[in-house]
């Protein structure tokens, strides 16, 4: 299971001191040396350990520390060059369903009060995939070429199902889809020809599809299951117009990798 500039790529050598050794250039403390020279270690000036310090080692990896993401873990490790890469349908939430989420969320944290709601809503299509960053435009071609031929279709997200993650690492709370299964299936079995062509991981079997409404960190299904779940149930029948509401219009497939957003339309 389970939107800005793009990054920035370091260079892997020092271009001036490329340019500097070309042009033959004098250094301090080398005691007039040219190229070629080896001068006496002892007329070496040292180099200042807050110089050194300015360089971090460009084998150096990011900090990855839990803390800073609201104690979630990673799938994979964070790697230089590695794009995580993930195919959905987006939903955008309008005011009517915010309301709605404002009274399920609520209702669901006296079970659990580390719940928090999600920043923005979806339909997964695919696991989280790693892309090397000189495969993301081909792999985006090859799904916008299985995509080109899909009608828009509406799909009904409104049955209140608690999920976990494979590591059992965060917990869901989310609405499962009850019509419109067939045809997510088969935007599912087209993005995972693309996953084998890329040889990455294709979809879960038999999935259940839905849209994740808050997480927490942990396994919380023990207390949000049984009682709790027929709660918000109840809470979301009885909502006005959520018939209408949880009804729908699949436009467009969406691929994001880093930050990186690409969208491609249903006809």
């Amino acid at each position: 299971m389970s939107a800005g500039p793009l990054v920035g790529y370091s260079s892997s050598g020092s271009e001036d001191e490329d340019e500097a050794e070309a042009e033959g250039r004098t250094w301090p403390g080398a005691g007039g040396c040219r190229r070629g020279q080896s001068p006496d270690p002892s007329q070496r000036f040292p180099v200042p350990d807050s110089v050194l310090n300015m360089f971090p080692s460009t084998e150096e990896r990011p900090e990855d520390d839990s803390a800073k993401h609201g104690g979630r873990v990673r799938t994979f490790p964070h790697e230089r060059g590695n794009w995580a890469t993930h195919v959905y349908l987006p939903y955008e939430a309008r005011e009517e369903f915010l309301e709605l989420l404002d009274l399920l969320l609520p209702h669901a944290q006296t079970y659990v009060p580390r719940l928090v709601r999600m920043e923005a809503f979806h339909l997964s299509l695919s696991q989280s995939v790693v892309l090397r960053h000189h495969w993301i435009l081909p792999f985006v071609q090859a799904l916008k070429d299985r995509m080109a031929s899909f009608q828009r279709f509406f799909f009904t997200a409104n049955r209140v199902k608690i999920y976990t993650n494979q590591e059992k690492t965060r917990t869901f709370v989310g609405l499962e889809v009850t019509s419109g299964h067939a045809e997510c299936l088969d935007l599912v079995s087209e993005v995972d020809r693309v996953m084998e062509e890329f040889d990455l991981t294709t979809f879960y079997p038999d999935p259940s599809f839905h849209i994740s409404l808050a997480w927490c960190v942990g396994d919380a299904r023990p207390q949000l299951e049984g009682q709790c779940l027929q709660e918000l149930q109840e809470i979301l029948d009885e909502f006005e117009d959520s018939e209408m509401l949880l009804r729908v219009l699949t436009e467009q497939v969406r691929c994001k990798s880093g930050n990186k957003f690409f969208s491609m339309p249903l006809k």
